[in-house]
């Protein structure tokens, strides 16, 4: 299983965390998301946490053709 560095991926109030709290907090606890971003989200896909952003079809649908470009070089 690969690992992450909460703190280079979290916003700094969430690094400290359990990941079930990190997983229901809003997509604004990762770095680099807006609170307007979060808005965004909710209004274009349902996305309200962490949890249910990993959730979204389209992340795993990318993830997978990423994958198959990785594994075909």
């Amino acid at each position: 299983m690969a690992s992450i560095e909460l703190d280079k991926v979290l916003d700094k109030a969430w690094a400290d965390k359990s990941l079930p709290e990190i997983l229901a907090a809003p997509v604004g606890a990762l770095k680099g998301v807006s609170e307007r971003d979060g808005e965004l989200l909710r209004e274009a896909f349902g996305v309200r946490t962490v949890a249910d952003l990993a959730d979204l079809k389209y992340v795993r649908w990318a993830q997978a053709l990423a994958a198959l470009d990785a594994a075909s070089k």
